[in-house]
């Protein structure tokens, strides 16, 4: 199986690990042509176009002014990227064996470098799938990329036997791979997380995000490949709702007034 995943808009570049290898982002190319757009806009310009305070819109202003495709002070992304979907990774309590299985099989879908490897390099930057950037004739991060990251993912899939892909990206990233649920023997499974509120099973946003983390560090940690095997996740007090599930949605619930 393969993973996708979203990146975090909060990065930590505190620590360093130094026991893992840093490996070059196969789309630099393409983030650099992007961040020297990005640099053409002032303070006042990217806070409009990201839709962030104007305190944030500096910061980024000045990311964009000193990023370096370098990776002297980069950092292997599964290990920057923090949020809630990362809290529930919880990487720093992986074994070597976790971190190499993560990398072989985990991707990061981005704005900025498009498809991330967990021990690829990055520097401090911010840039949502969904932002409407304008580049030449592309109106949009969504027209940029193209068929771009569906051909890495392919590249990366077609000598695996199981050709199954588990998204646990939001909505907003997996937008800009969706259509390789077209293309032939690839098996997308989504797995979605409700909580039971008011008599129904409701998604909650920054809960659903936590727990596709914990679901990706159970698919990684016990090295998963059979779909079966998927439905017994069973953390954080969630359990496999066949009732609410399908072929291609297996939805987890939980009833936060039993815990």
């Amino acid at each position: 199986m393969m993973i996708v995943i979203s990146p975090a808009k909060t990065l930590d570049f505190s620590k360093f690990n130094e026991t893992l290898p840093m490996t070059k982002p196969y789309f630099l190319n393409e983030a650099r042509e992007l961040i020297e757009e990005l640099k053409k806009y002032d303070n006042f310009s990217l806070e409009k176009l990201m839709k962030i305070s104007p305190k944030l819109a500096k910061l980024n202003t000045q990311r964009f002014q000193n990023w370096s495709e370098s990776l002297e002070f980069a950092r292997q992304c599964l290990v920057a990227f923090k949020g809630e979907v990362f809290k529930g990774l919880d990487v720093g309590s992986y074994t070597m064996e976790d971190y190499f299985y993560a990398n072989d099989n985990l991707r990061i879908l981005s704005g900025l470098y498009g498809v991330l490897k967990p021990f690829d390099g990055i520097n401090l930057y911010r840039l949502e799938m969904a932002t409407r950037l304008s580049i030449g004739d592309f109106k949009n991060l969504y027209d940029y990329w193209g068929n771009k990251l569906i051909n890495s993912i392919l590249k990366d899939i077609e000598i695996r036997k199981n050709k199954t892909i588990v998204n646990l990206a939001s909505y907003e990233y997996f937008k800009a791979i969706e259509d390789i649920k077209t293309i032939g023997d690839i098996k997308v499974i989504t797995p979605i997380f409700k909580e039971y509120r008011d008599g129904e099973y409701k998604i909650i946003t920054i809960m659903a995000k936590r727990a596709r983390g914990l679901m990706t560090s159970f698919i990684i940690r016990n090295k998963i490949e059979d779909l079966e095997e998927l439905r017994k996740f069973n953390h954080d007090g969630y359990e496999f709702n066949e009732e609410l599930s399908n072929e291609t949605d297996l939805v987890f619930t939980r009833d936060m007034h039993n815990r």
